[in-house]
């Protein structure tokens, strides 16, 4: 561990959005700490950055995050580290039915997409809300603010990571609070998404979508949102436009039929 370092956290940085986001914080000279389950992608990306930029302290870990405990775990496993940046990622997609599709799937999906986000962003959000120049960036989609067919249930988990860091933005804001919250919602990005939401081996972006991004792409969409002072970096799914934004969704903060309880910070 580099004692006087800080760090980016990124979680499901074994492919796609993840690992290009991993090298383009490389060439920002920051050190990082990749975090999913594959571990051996994960030390693929360690060297790889490592031939580019050999002065970065790179940590692995390999973990399932989608197992609450695991999630409680790591963080637990990261306190010695000062984490300037924490990246929610990982998380995959399912296009099905509801009355089709797989419950097992379903149920680790929310636990991923759902459940771990929720949980490091509390806990990041807990110790590091007062310390100066840090972000939590959470990965939703454009399935985040608009309803897609056959993928609802996925669109229901990134309508939660919208709305959830959304209002979180609002809350930090309202008490002054130093950390800034955020959320990028891509749109078609040509990974490994394709394959695992349609249980496929093969999935072919050029057939099945008529535009899409890049994981380097949404990686680049990613650094504007980070040197930004917007709460949200979206990709019209219809224009494919990235365009960074304020809050998108209502919020009724100032109304007067909210209930008359302080909360505790």
């Amino acid at each position: 561990m580099d004692a006087q370092g800080k760090y980016t956290v990124i979680t499901g940085a074994s492919s796609g959005i993840g690992y290009a986001t991993a090298k383009a914080f490389a060439q920002r000279k920051k050190n990082i700490i990749l975090v999913a389950r594959r571990e051996n992608n994960l030390n693929e990306l360690k060297r790889e950055i490592l031939q580019e930029v050999p002065e970065l302290d790179i940590v692995v870990k390999a973990v399932d995050v989608s197992v609450s405990q695991n999630a409680h775990q790591l963080y637990r496993e990261l306190n010695p580290y000062q984490i300037d940046t924490w990246i929610n990622n990982a998380g995959f997609g399912s296009y099905e039915s509801v009355s089709g599709q797989d419950l097992e799937k379903i149920e680790t999906m929310l636990r991923l997409n759902v459940e771990a986000l929720t949980i490091f962003s509390s806990l990041y959000v807990r110790d590091y809300r007062d310390v100066d120049g840090t972000q939590l960036i959470n990965i939703s989609s454009a399935g985040g603010y608009t309803i897609v067919p056959t993928a609802v249930t996925y669109c229901a988990t990134k309508f939660f990571v919208s709305a959830f860091t959304e209002g979180l933005a609002h809350e930090l804001k309202a008490a002054n609070a130093k950390l800034q919250a955020k959320v990028l919602a891509p749109a078609a990005t040509k990974s490994e998404f394709g394959k695992v939401a349609n249980n496929t081996s093969e999935y072919d972006y050029d057939k099945t979508f008529g535009t899409y991004h890049t994981s380097d792409e949404m990686a680049h969409f990613l650094l504007q949102l980070y040197d930004s002072n917007m709460t949200v970096g979206r990709v019209d799914r219809e224009a494919f436009e990235f365009k960074l934004s304020e809050p998108l969704f209502a919020y009724a903060g100032n109304s007067k039929n909210n209930q008359k309880v302080q909360l505790n910070d």
